[in-house]
């Protein structure tokens, strides 16, 4: 039975959302959210329980620490009968190699800014494209979840800016120039896709808008196929 909503959440803010110098020396899984992570988890979960009141719910999340605290937050304000969860490592964050300084991580954003965020490959980690295929192949499992006669009425995913993403452009076919000009959620932002009697999901684009910062630009249209062999008379 396919849910009536899929609903995406960012994790609530995290330590290395306020001071980048800790990736120095703890790892990205361990970060943990701040106290206004932990309120903005709480709002979020009060906003969650006005949109599906008393029905049963399906959460994934990424294991990452940073969104299983946003997650156990959340769900402080649910009946604990009505949710199910389980951690999904295919939904962690896309990532950036292992300890790093301040200064690494500014040069790599500028070098991937300049490549062009969905192709760049962070050394000793992932490119954006890595993190569609991954979550591309979550969907399988979604889809088998999906299919059970006795799955809840909605699915909740707790995970990361980046994976939200390239969950929405996956799911709604975005080409690489729609994923660039869009930017991350803010921390604990909700978005909701709702199925329509059709049988899709549609949703509405709130996400917050962004231009690319590299100059490959794809070109408007391609040449007709007659224009790209030489005619033999010639």
């Amino acid at each position: 039975m396919k849910p009536k909503r899929i609903i995406l959440i960012r994790h609530g803010e995290s330590e290395g959302n306020v001071d980048q110098g800790i990736y120095e020396h703890k790892p990205d899984y361990a970060l943990l959210i701040t106290e206004t992570g932990k309120l903005q988890a709480e709002e979020a979960g009060k906003i969650l329980r006005s949109i599906l009141g008393d029905e049963t719910v399906f959460f994934y999340l990424s294991p990452m620490w940073r969104t299983r605290m946003t997650f156990e937050n959340i769900v402080s304000k649910f009946d604990q009968a009505k949710i199910k969860w389980k951690e999904e490592p295919r939904l962690r964050e896309q990532e950036w190699g292992h300890f790093k300084s301040i200064k690494t991580g500014l040069q790599i954003e500028k070098l991937r800014d300049q490549f062009g965020p969905f192709y760049y490959r962070i050394p000793d980690g992932e490119s954006a494209a890595d993190v569609y295929d991954r979550v591309s192949d979550f969907f399988g499992t979604m889809y088998r979840d999906f299919a059970k006669e006795d799955f809840p009425e909605n699915v909740v995913i707790v995970t990361h800016g980046m994976t939200i993403r390239l969950f929405l452009m996956r799911w709604f076919h975005w080409t690489v120039e729609e994923f660039e000009r869009h930017k991350n959620l803010n921390n604990c932002q909700i978005v909701t896709l709702e199925k329509q009697q059709s049988g899709k999901y549609s949703f509405t684009d709130d996400l917050p808008k962004d231009n690319p910062k590299h100059s490959f630009q794809r070109p408007l249209q391609y040449p007709s196929i007659s224009n790209l062999f030489v005619n033999e008379q010639d």
